[in-house]
C-alpha cells in the first residue's frame, strides 16, 4: 500500500496538472474536481485518500462498491460516484449506494432508476453517458440519442440530470482525444439551449488524457492510476 507521503505527492501532482491545464484554457482550477477511481483499491487506502483531502470517489462496479462501502459508508462530506456501466437489475443497489451515477445510457435504465428512487423517496443526480467516438466496445448512447434520454430523465421526478459523461478513445493522437471532449461540450451546450436547463457537469478525462479534458471544459476528471498506481482487479492488472 502507498504511504501517506507517496499518496500526498501523487495527489499534489494531479492537482498541479489540473491547475496548469485550467489556466491554459482561462478557467478557474477550482471548477474541476477529482473523482478518485478506487476500483481495485483497498478501503484503507481510500480512507487515507480521504484524510489527505479527496472527497469524491468513483467505483466501476456496484458489487465491489457494496463490499467496500456498504457496511461502513464514507463520511458525510464525501461522495461515492458510479462511473462504470450499470445493469438494470443493479439499479436498486446503485440508488442506495451512490451520490451520483455517471453512466445512464438507455431509457429502460432511466425508468428503473426512477422506480427504485421513488420507492426509497430519494433524489438521484445522474449524468448521461455519450459514446462520442462511437466505439462498439464501449457503453454509452450515440450523440443523436441524447435528446430522448434528456426528455426521459426530465420526466422522472426522482432523477436530477446534472450533465454528460464520455470516455475518449485510447490513442496517442491528442487531437483525436480533444475532438471527443470538444464534441461532448458542444453537445452539452446544445442540450442546454434546446431544453432550457443547466447541465453544469462534464465528466471526462482519465489518467492518460485529463489535461486535455480540463482544457476542453471538464468539471469532473476520473483519476485512478495517477493516484493509486497499477492495481489488481481479480486476476487482471488495472492500469
Amino acid at each position: 500500500m502507498l504511504t501517506s507521503e507517496e499518496l500526498a505527492t501523487r495527489i499534489a501532482r494531479v492537482q498541479q496538472v489540473i491547475t496548469e491545464a485550467a489556466e491554459r484554457a482561462g478557467r478557474d482550477p477550482r471548477a474541476v474536481r477529482i473523482v478518485a477511481v478506487t476500483k481495485g483499491v483497498e478501503r484503507a487506502l481510500v480512507d487515507l485518500a480521504y484524510q489527505l483531502g479527496l472527497r469524491i470517489f468513483g467505483e466501476n462496479r456496484v458489487q465491489e462498491a457494496a463490499q467496500k462501502f456498504g457496511e461502513t459508508p464514507l463520511p458525510e462530506d464525501a461522495e461515492l460516484h458510479l462511473i462504470g456501466h450499470l445493469q438494470t437489475n443493479k439499479a436498486r443497489s446503485a440508488v442506495r449506494l451512490f451520490s451520483m451515477i455517471h453512466s445512464v445510457d438507455r431509457i429502460p435504465l432511466v425508468l428503473e432508476l426512477e422506480r427504485r428512487s421513488e420507492r426509497l423517496n430519494q433524489r438521484v443526480p445522474v449524468l448521461i453517458q455519450i459514446n462520442v467516438a462511437r466505439e462498439p466496445q464501449k457503453h454509452g448512447c450515440a450523440p443523436e440519442e441524447a435528446p430522448s434520454l434528456v426528455q426521459a430523465i426530465l420526466a422522472a421526478p426522482q432523477l436530477e440530470l446534472r450533465g454528460l459523461m464520455t470516455i475518449a478513445p485510447l490513442t496517442s493522437h491528442d487531437e483525436d482525444i480533444r475532438q471527443v471532449f470538444r464534441m461532448l461540450r458542444l453537445l452539452r451546450d446544445d442540450l442546454e439551449q434546446r431544453f432550457g436547463i443547466p447541465l453544469p457537469e462534464l465528466s471526462m478525462g482519465m489518467t492518460n488524457d485529463f489535461p486535455i479534458a480540463v482544457e476542453e471544459g471538464a468539471t469532473l476528471v476520473r483519476i485512478g492510476r495517477a493516484l493509486f498506481g497499477e492495481r489488481q482487479d481479480g486476476d487482471r492488472l488495472v492500469r
